[in-house]
């Protein structure tokens, strides 16, 4: 039981919640919009961490050769089966032979594709991301591409019309052309001019992909010159290189690194930073580590709000 790409998107990859293993030097992969993609799968009765299908700017044409149980989250890409155009963050029933398309991204970056029973391919170093530039012959270590066979855990789906969804305000940061993006102070802080970074507006650059996002603005200036230690970095740190132009790292970038580190975006932000669209706007607004804690909080309780809600409506 499998789907085959008719058409290659821009960029589409397979996605879970990425693996735990930087210390041996790998990237920790995974979804750039993790709200999004945890979402997806329960939508369709999966557990949260499985793997879905993440596509970027522009998506895939994909034809499915059994019965599924489907559900998109994250940007907009006007997916159609069919011809028939479909909603986003509701589960939908698709037949054997049907054809689902997507197209460019209207609001929104990452798109997310789950399939009910979960998708069966090869598990590396406990988990099923994508992982680049790794010397494997297999779809694992690259994008999809036109040909691509992607095999299906089998599961008995009822066919009947599933006609509920979650509430719509759950996707409203995204397709924003302009966020506030929190952030918490880095070990490296006062190496720079903070004031320029918050008071300022930033704008992503056409260069910015997985791996980090390029800030383009007026150059931050270093107060202390020192030589920096290759250190630990994580999904949403803030690196500032020799020309004073930030780049934030993404689900790609590598575990370590030497350029001084500004910040970390909070990670309830992470969502809303992924999604923005290329050249979108951004500000940055300095938060204590207490109350990136209590954003948290406060999300993990809507969500599992969500995760109830789902549950009990596939009771």
């Amino acid at each position: 039981m499998s789907f085959t790409i008719i058409e290659e998107g821009l960029y589409t990859t397979i996605q879970d919640l990425g693996r735990n293993h930087r210390s041996q030097g790998f990237s920790v992969a995974g979804p750039m919009d993790r709200h999004a993609m945890q979402l997806a799968n329960l939508l369709v009765g999966n557990h949260e961490s499985e793997a879905v299908i993440e596509m970027s700017f522009m998506g895939p044409t994909i034809q499915f050769e059994r019965d599924a149980l489907i559900a998109i989250t994250g940007a907009d890409m006007s997916a159609n089966i069919e011809k028939k155009n479909v909603e986003r963050y509701r589960p939908i029933f698709v037949r054997k032979g049907d054809t689902l398309q997507f197209r460019s991204a209207k609001k929104g970056t990452y798109c997310y594709l789950a399939i009910s029973g979960g998708i069966a391919s090869p598990t590396i170093l406990g988990s099923k991301s994508t992982i680049l530039r790794a010397n494997i012959d297999h779809m694992i270590s690259r994008p999809l591409r036109n040909g691509d066979t992607i095999p299906l855990h089998y599961e008995d789906i009822p066919k009947k019309k599933y006609n509920w969804y979650v509430t719509p305000s759950i996707k409203n940061y995204i397709g924003a052309r302009s966020q506030v993006i929190r952030y918490i102070r880095g070990p490296q802080h006062d190496w720079l001019d903070s004031e320029v970074f918050t008071n300022r507006a930033w704008k992503i650059s056409t260069q910015s992909n997985r791996i980090g996002y390029r800030l383009q603005g007026e150059p931050l200036k270093r107060k202390v010159t020192d030589e920096l230690l290759t250190e630990a970095t994580s999904f949403g740190a803030i690196q500032v290189p020799p020309n004073g132009l930030p780049i934030v790292l993404m689900a790609d970038a590598q575990p370590t690194g030497g350029y001084p580190k500004i910040g970390q975006v909070i990670e309830v932000d992470l969502p809303k930073l992924s999604q923005l669209s290329l050249s979108g706007t951004l500000y940055f607004q300095e938060v204590s580590i207490h109350e990136a804690v209590d954003l948290w909080h406060q999300h993990q309780r809507i969500f599992q709000s969500l995760k109830y809600f789902i549950h009990e409506k596939y009771k």
